[in-house]
């Protein structure tokens, strides 16, 4: 069995082998890596940057590993952030369909509150499933822009 060892976090580091796009009407895109899996140690506090190396091309890349409890209060405010979504939808929803099937005299427009349900609906119709998705994927790392190589030779001119 492959069980998560507490205090870790495993990182994959995928190269891309190769990368088609076919098709005229139906595009299809087809890509085939390779990918390997390291266990990186979580820091105590703050946040730790890990340097991993590609095992195909041995490029180095850098990523930011985050503490546990804040991986964990992240998640929860992404959760609650999808919640409120949730909340906002079911109750502008109502709201918008009874205001909007309303019969209005002639010279009488639609309430302020009625443009501003029908954005919250839209808004809060898509990004509720986003910061849903997004909480139950998220595991505290990110990564970074690899370091650039040092140079052997400098281009600068010598002062004399």
């Amino acid at each position: 069995m492959n069980r998560p060892i507490p205090g870790t976090v495993e990182v994959a580091v995928r190269h891309v082998l190769s990368d088609k796009v076919t098709g005229f009407l139906v595009r299809t895109r087809t890509m085939i890596w390779k990918d390997s899996v390291f266990r990186v140690r979580r820091p105590q506090a703050g946040k730790q940057t890990v340097e991993l190396t590609c095992p195909v091309c041995d490029a180095s890349l850098l990523a930011e590993v985050r503490t546990e409890a804040r991986t964990r209060r992240t998640k929860v405010i992404l959760r609650t952030l999808a919640a409120l979504c949730v909340i906002v939808f079911f109750t502008a929803f109502p709201y918008a369909v009874h205001v909007g099937g309303r019969t209005l005299p002639e010279g009488q427009s639609l309430p302020t509150l009625f443009p501003i349900s029908i954005v919250a609906i839209g808004v809060s119709f898509v990004t509720a499933p986003a910061l849903f998705v997004q909480s139950r994927i998220y595991n505290g790392v990110s990564m970074l822009d690899a370091p650039k190589p040092r140079r052997r030779h400098s281009l600068r001119p010598v002062k004399n």
